[in-house]
């Protein structure tokens, strides 16, 4: 996923990035790694330049200095950060001399450099490793980074300016990447205000300050409603089919909750939880699952019903003020799908065959259930949401022969790590990685990783950190500590943030195959972002469309199942042996098994939140279970059985990530995933000619020239839906 950060970098918002999710015993990272205490005093205004944001940091590329970086020092690093930036702003705005390229874009791509660095580092540890200190942080400078932001994007004097060089684009003769930047940041500001009269321009200026004021006190109340949520055993027979490492990880849980001698089963962000596939005792699989299911719905402080209901309802006001209908129409008037009519036709092409065959695959669980049921002389039961991955299991082994507990010996996380995403990125691109010591980091966890080119040449940085912890928001993500900019002279200081199961002590970290899938796809943002080779800030790297920024993550994925790349993987942890044939081949003939639920359940929640965001400012503020009832009855995907991936309560991607109105990117992206994977086959598949020219043509541009075009130009043709309707089990006749 690719999360949006509430912060201005020149005049665009830099994107931060979710899929669905080092070995806990390796090495541990470099001394003083972790963020010092909360009670740390902030310095005094007059102290700043000992603010270790202040100056640049002296670490390789620029990294941040974590051991010196306290929680005091993140709150007057942004307050000095945006006076600063708008200083730099109105200094170009103000200017006297008349407009050109330089004085005006180059002047704002160069601005902000410390409110970038105090922000993407505050981001960076509030989604990862966040305390109270830091969320206070969050909601006291939320509505005045939103404030923020209107003050240069609403600037008359400055869009005049920029308005000036946009009417003379065509006479200029700028290089295409300046008159790309010259295009984007004119519609950027276009988008959000520019041209509006001063009443309204004042009228989104209140509305900005609450939803940003909203969004972060949403993410703030879902992260403790997770952890207050998770399910207290007291009686272990409660917890039969449990693993001996999963009833380790729920006791260590309990241990870390001072529940000692109980057993906790933390929550991840989706609907479904991986434990409900193992336990037997059905009464616990259904208070897992009300557990999640209700975790925001509690009635108490960190209920988000009535947050999100003002949310959509700030967002239609928005859109009407901007000239749009609703917001969604506003959201996609700049991604690849334009308008929110063609995310729904493109919707509407998946979801009947999803639901087709996810009822296909209830058939046979509700078969599974009842001959379960016969053979322990038992009345047999209606299958629910709590029974899906514990039967859909047992038919996977009946029809395949093949279960996880099979599977996931051959998943170590470092082996993954190693010899399965960083060998195909080396296969594919010459990538080489050198793990760093001496690098500070901001919880223990963590893991960097020094990147080099395929002429030896360092490149980059990258960070992993991907066990799951109370203070962690939930799913995955990748983000930039420092992003790529040959104006800036800056090279990649990148992210990858997981949420695994940590294992106890001496344990292995053992995945499924999921995780895995979750890894590459993370790393494939993460290529997105190394591979950045871009003259400004505001195009490099992932600052594309959100529904173009998925697909390098989701082609990435295609390589965790290459025979290849996972010969060099797929390894038993004990003995080193790669996985049986006879294993592979089960594997690969369950590869489409579940793909009706699994795709149920996202389109699901993609039409659920663009539901929420074609609302028009005229309807009333909206009932949230309500709606969320209607909405998926209406668009005939409300199968008792299949929930959505995220319920409305808890759909952080929407609500706090920015992905409003474009959770439908992971299905687009889906399909120029699969398409352009049909592009390397037909070209010899994992060869270093393919990579070569892939980096060069899509993953070094970022937002550079037009985006289709550039899909078209790299693949020679437009991308087709056929190929993601056969890789995701979808065709017609499909039961595999």
């Amino acid at each position: 996923m690719l999360r949006l950060r509430l912060i201005v970098i020149a005049t665009t918002m830099a994107l931060a990035a979710c899929s669905q999710q080092p070995n806990g015993t390796a090495n541990s990272p470099a001394p003083a790694a972790s963020v010092a205490s909360a009670s740390s005093a902030a310095p005094a205004a007059s102290d700043m330049t000992s603010n270790p944001f202040y100056s640049v940091s002296t670490l390789p590329f620029q990294a941040p200095p974590f051991d010196k970086i306290k929680d005091g020092d993140y709150q007057p690093a942004i307050e000095e950060g945006m006076k600063q930036h708008l200083a730099e702003i109105q200094k170009i705005a103000n200017d006297p001399a008349a407009p050109t390229f330089e004085n005006t874009f180059v002047a704002m791509e160069k601005s902000g450099a410390m409110l970038h660095r105090v922000m993407a580092t505050f981001n960076a540890v509030t989604g990862a490793n966040t305390d109270d200190t830091l969320q206070k942080v969050q909601e006291d400078e939320a509505p005045r980074l939103a404030a923020h932001e209107d003050a240069i994007y609403l600037d008359s004097k400055l869009f005049q300016r920029v308005q000036a060089i946009h009417d003379q684009l065509d006479t200029l003769k700028l290089d295409s990447e300046s008159a790309r930047l010259v295009d984007v940041v004119y519609k950027d500001f276009v988008h959000a205000g520019a041209k509006l009269s001063d009443a309204d321009k004042a009228k989104l200026k209140d509305l900005n300050k609450e939803e940003s004021t909203l969004s972060t006190a949403f993410t703030n109340k879902l992260l403790a409603a997770t952890k207050d949520a998770a399910p207290v055993i007291d009686d272990k027979a409660r917890l039969a089919g449990l693993s001996d490492a999963e009833l380790a990880a729920a006791t260590q849980a309990g241990k870390d909750r001072k529940q000692d001698g109980k057993y906790v089963l933390s929550l991840q962000n989706t609907t479904q939880q991986p434990e409900l596939q193992d336990l037997s005792d059905r009464d616990t699989r259904k208070a897992m699952f009300d557990a999640s299911w209700n975790r925001a719905e509690k009635g108490d402080a960190n209920d988000t019903r009535k947050t999100i209901e003002r949310l959509a309802q700030i967002r239609a006001e928005q859109a009407k003020l901007l000239g749009f209908p609703n917001y969604a129409a506003w959201k996609l008037d700049d991604q690849m799908a334009k308008t929110p009519e063609t995310a729904m036709s493109f919707m509407d092409k998946l979801a009947p065959a999803a639901v087709a065959r996810a009822k296909r695959e209830a058939a046979d669980i509700q078969s599974q259930i009842d001959k379960d049921q016969a053979a322990l002389k038992q009345p047999s039961f209606k299958l629910e949401p709590w029974d899906w991955n514990r039967y859909a299991e047992q038919v996977r082994k009946a029809r395949f022969d093949l279960d996880e507990s099979q599977i996931k010996p051959y998943f170590e996380l470092d082996n993954v790590l190693q010899n399965g995403v960083f060998y195909a990125a080396n296969q594919l691109y010459g990538l080489t990685f050198k793990e760093r010591k001496d690098i500070p980091v901001y919880q223990p966890d963590v893991r960097v990783f020094e990147v080099f080119d395929k002429d030896g040449t360092s490149m980059a940085l990258f960070y992993c950190d991907y066990f799951k912890r109370d203070n962690k928001g939930g799913g995955a993500w990748m983000d930039n500590f420092v992003g790529q900019s040959k104006l800036l002279g800056t090279k990649p200081v990148i992210f990858n943030v997981g949420n695994f199961a940590k294992p106890a002590a001496g344990q292995p970290a053992l995945l499924t195959f999921d995780d895995v899938i979750t890894m590459f796809h993370e790393f494939g943002h993460a290529l997105h972002g190394m591979f950045a080779d871009a003259q400004y800030p505001t195009l490099s790297g992932t600052n594309t469309a959100r529904d173009f920024v998925e697909f390098p993550s989701q082609f990435n994925e295609h390589w965790a199942t290459d025979p290849k790349v996972f010969a060099h993987y797929a390894k038993n942890y004990k003995t080193g042996e790669p996985m049986p044939k006879a294993l592979v081949d089960k594997m690969t003939r369950a590869g489409k098994f579940n793909s009706g639920y699994n795709m149920t359940e996202l389109v699901s929640a993609a039409l659920l939140d663009m539901n929420w965001h074609m609302l028009g400012a005229d309807a009333p503020l909206q009932d949230a279970d309500q709606f969320e009832a209607a909405a998926l009855k209406k668009d005939n995907i409300d199968l008792s059985y299949v929930p959505p991936r995220y319920r409305s309560s808890y759909f952080q991607h929407i609500w706090g990530n920015g992905y409003a109105a474009g959770y439908y990117a992971y299905l687009w992206t889906q399909m120029l995933a699969d398409d352009a994977f049909i592009g390397f086959k037909d070209h010899g598949g994992l060869t270093r000619e393919n990579g070569d020219r892939f980096r060069a043509m899509v993953l070094s541009r970022g937002n550079t020239e037009e985006l289709a075009k550039m899909y078209k130009d790299w693949r020679g043709q437009d991308a087709s839906i056929e190929p993601m309707l056969e890789n995701r089990g979808l065709k017609e006749g499909s039961r595999k």
